[in-house]
């Protein structure tokens, strides 16, 4: 058996630099901490599981990536990031539309994230059913997420509306799982074929 895959340390300093910045001065504290709470989870578990279960490239820059994704909403809050605000005036829109690029991505990169552990794990090859359990599991954790949501609107009160970010959008929840099902089939159409290419190479060290 080969050496373990060398860990992305550019990308892991990346991703602590843009943490350090974003909780710096963030624009609503409690706020933050929900946010970025994924990320303070996910990166320790992904360098103590290295050596065990290290990931594919195209893994390891698409959860960067989302990692940034989430410690930028989390500076500004989702209806107030300045990105959002520059889509919304580009777009004629009446919110702020980073909530929803921040729901594709939790629908994207899960995606591969399920897929990468189904396929190194279970006894699941790249299929129909391999497609249709991923997009599955990723509807279940987006539904998860919007009940974690829940919970914390009603434990904080008026106090969750910068976490919600529903911004007066009664069907909000509704249209988070729709972008996470667009982000997760997105991530399935555009990155399968890589995606397989990847995790061959890193079988030996299953």
């Amino acid at each position: 058996m080969l050496n373990t895959p060398r860990p992305p340390y550019g990308l892991a300093a990346l991703v602590a630099v843009v943490a350090t910045w974003s909780a710096i001065l963030p624009f609503d504290r409690p706020t933050w901490w929900l946010e970025v709470a994924p990320v303070l989870l996910a990166a320790p578990l992904i360098a103590l599981s290295w050596r065990r279960f290290p990931l594919t490239p195209l893994l390891c820059a698409a959860v960067a990536l989302h990692m940034i994704l989430l410690l930028y909403g989390g500076h500004y809050t989702y209806a107030e990031t300045p990105f959002g605000n520059w889509l919304r005036e580009q777009l004629g829109t009446e919110r702020n539309p980073f909530d929803r690029l921040g729901h594709l991505a939790q629908g994207f990169v899960p995606a591969l994230v399920v897929r990468e552990i189904l396929l190194r794990r279970s006894p699941l090859h790249a299929g129909k059913w391999l497609t249709f359990i991923t997009l599955s599991i990723c509807l279940a954790i987006s539904a998860a997420y919007e009940l974690l949501e829940f919970a914390a609107a009603m434990a904080i009160g008026q106090g969750a509306d910068e976490f919600l970010a529903t911004q007066g959008d009664p069907w909000d929840t509704q249209w988070d799982m729709l972008c996470a099902l667009i982000g997760a089939t997105l991530s399935l159409l555009l990155l399968s074929p890589l995606h397989n290419h990847q995790i061959a190479k890193l079988r030996r060290f299953s």
